[in-house]
């Protein structure tokens, strides 16, 4: 392990000292506002993929900028301060930074906050992101959260991991291809999350009709992996984050599903650096890579996707989209 644990450390200096020592000191200072923060460290556009209709960049933000869901194992104070942190002027901030560095798409729970901030922002600041919504059906109702998602102008729609999990042990995966059709039959593009692979396994087989994959992906080489990664971790009974259990068997598998897949955890709730973590994902066949980032973070992990797609040309799973 400890050999593992060099190679991957020689990998992630290697990274930094090419995209430059700029960048790596950019994430540490204070950055300006959004119409100041351009650099020429971010000159290349960023590089997309189709889900159905949409391009879609191949780096996505993440919901937590809105949702402060930090999945901090048992730092149980970080949440809250994302939250202080994030308020709703900070967050549209951000999203007009994501845009200005080519990232047009973030994934976010369809919540009251959620919609307060894309209303504020599409119409007060004409900003122009695109909503991947994640989905939350309920067993005894799975139509009506997506369809608040479709109503309040969401780009696409999956059904969550946390959702999909849950439906496999209680054996009502049938219930995700019901989701697919009727997301689909509005005109959008309707896609299956899991942290199962059971659950892609099943959607594929059943031919569930998924239009993309939302698949959790991460290497296992970091210091506070846990013994026993057969289960998430608990705290108070609720699970603070979900571990990819065997990212060898996601990665065969995912090789011959011949739709888009997202990933996502691809740092392991930040246990993982982003020069580690962003070459595994996309060397080992995410199409697109969904990464939580707080505003002084946005250009360096740019930069970061930029340099590292620029090198990802022969991959054994081929681009899908």
């Amino acid at each position: 392990m400890s050999q593992i644990l060099s190679r991957r450390d020689s990998l992630s200096q290697s990274i930094l000292a090419t995209v430059g020592a700029t960048v790596v000191s950019s994430a540490a200072e204070t950055p300006g506002s959004p119409k100041e923060a351009g650099s020429p460290l971010v000159a290349a556009p960023m590089p997309s993929g189709k889900i159905g209709k949409l391009s879609v960049s191949r780096l996505i933000s993440g919901g937590n900028l809105i949702s402060g869901w930090a999945h901090s194992r048992d730092l149980r104070y970080v949440p809250d301060l994302m939250r202080h942190y994030n308020t709703d002027d900070k967050v549209m901030d951000t999203l007009e930074l994501l845009e200005q560095h080519g990232v047009n798409t973030i994934i976010a729970d369809p919540n009251d906050k959620t919609f307060r901030i894309f209303g504020k922002y599409w119409k007060g600041r004409g900003g122009k992101i695109q909503w991947i919504a994640e989905g939350h059906p309920r067993t005894e109702d799975w139509k009506t959260n997506i369809q608040k998602s479709i109503d309040f102008g969401a780009a696409a729609i999956y059904v969550q991991g946390v959702i999909g999990d849950q439906w496999l042990k209680e054996n009502r995966l049938d219930l995700l291809g019901n989701c697919v059709t009727l997301i689909k039959s509005q005109g959008l593009p309707g896609g299956i999350g899991a942290h199962e692979l059971e659950v892609i396994v099943q959607s594929e087989k059943q031919k569930y009709g998924a239009d993309f994959y939302v698949k959790n992906l991460h290497h296992s080489d970091y210091w506070s992996r846990r013994p026993s990664d057969s289960e998430p971790a608990v705290i108070n009974n609720r699970a603070d984050n979900y571990w990819e259990h065997d990212p060898d068997k996601t990665i065969a598998f995912m090789r011959g599903v011949e739709k888009p897949w997202i990933a996502f955890k691809i740092l392991a709730a930040g246990a993982i650096r982003p020069e580690s973590g962003f070459p595994y994902a996309f060397k080992n066949g995410a199409d697109h890579i969904c990464v939580g980032m707080f505003d002084f973070q946005v250009e360096r992990n740019v930069s970061l996707a930029l340099h590292i797609l620029e090198r990802t040309k022969n991959r054994e799973r081929p681009w899908v989209s």
